[in-house]
């Protein structure tokens, strides 16, 4: 009977976000709705002219800040804000057990083709070592070498949002200041004035408003997405050399569930240590 290979991988895909798109939905709906509950109208916001002034304005001082490879890879990532890899620990650990089950039975060798067949990049190259016989060391060293530089890209990416989000409040006061220039050239006719104000002051909407409810989330969506990406290297890390020490696969599901749930906890952690951080202040203040 011939032996089960694991099963062969499906091509990576994402699922939207519902929290992202639901989230970016609410908050612009919130402003307009609450301008128009004011009495206002959705027209007094669309200026076309404020949005090329502060989207072309933080667009080319993002340009002048950030290496041009930076940028381009940044905006392609700009579809994980609102979409979500599907791969997840749970399937990744199962994937491995298939593995290291095949190894076990038939050696480390027979996952040749199976290596090569994988199309996560990361796990196909730590595999590969394993197979070509590197030494445990040497497979540590290299992807954690690639997990490094991965996680600083990833870093990279996210900072080009951050100075967006940073850019663009600014650039909108340069814009309600160029619109009072103009409103400045009509002071005999005072309805002109006050409306030529209203419409200048857009321009600091657009750019408070685009940093807040997008740039400035975005940059920090891919920093969570980049951090889930780093903890599924680590874990493939950690089950490839459970595959090298020739462990049972039992043990190594084991230690992956017991990685997985310790990097959970991680992410919990400081926000429950933040809670008691005026007790010190309160004991001195008894004392006193």
């Amino acid at each position: 009977m011939a032996e089960k290979s694991p099963a062969p991988k499906k091509k990576p895909g994402g699922r939207a976000d519902l929290v992202s798109i639901g989230g970016l939905v609410l908050a612009v709906g919130g402003i307009l709705g609450g301008l128009v509950l004011e009495g206002g109208r959705v027209k007094d916001v669309a200026q076309i002219t404020a949005a090329i002034i502060v989207l072309c304005g933080t667009i080319g001082a993002v340009m002048v800040t950030t290496p041009m490879h930076t940028l381009i890879s940044a905006v392609k990532k700009l579809g994980l804000v609102f979409f979500e890899p599907d791969q997840s620990p749970h399937a990744i650990i199962e994937e491995i057990i298939g593995y290291a089950t095949k190894a076990r039975k038939s050696g480390i060798v027979s996952l040749e083709q199976d290596a090569d067949a994988i199309q996560d990049p990361f796990l196909r190259k730590a595999l590969n070592l394993a197979v070509d016989g590197t030494d445990l060391d040497v497979i540590r060293k290299t992807m954690e070498l690639e997990i490094g530089l991965e996680e600083h890209h990833g870093e990279a990416e996210a900072k080009v949002f951050e100075a967006a989000g940073g850019y663009a409040p600014t650039i909108g006061i340069i814009g309600a200041v160029l619109g009072l220039i103009q409103v400045m050239k009509n002071l005999a006719n005072i309805e002109e004035v006050g409306h030529g104000i209203a419409v200048a002051f857009v321009a600091t909407v657009y750019g408070v408003a685009s940093a807040n409810i997008f740039f400035l989330p975005a940059g920090a969506k891919l920093k969570a997405r980049m951090q889930k990406v780093i903890q599924n290297r680590e874990l493939m890390l950690e089950g490839v050399a459970g595959i090298v020490e020739g462990l049972n696969p039992k043990l190594i599901r084991s230690k992956l569930e017991a990685y997985a749930r310790r990097e959970e906890h991680k992410k919990e952690a400081p926000a429950r240590e933040a809670k008691p951080a005026k007790a010190p202040a309160r004991a001195a203040a008894a004392e006193g």
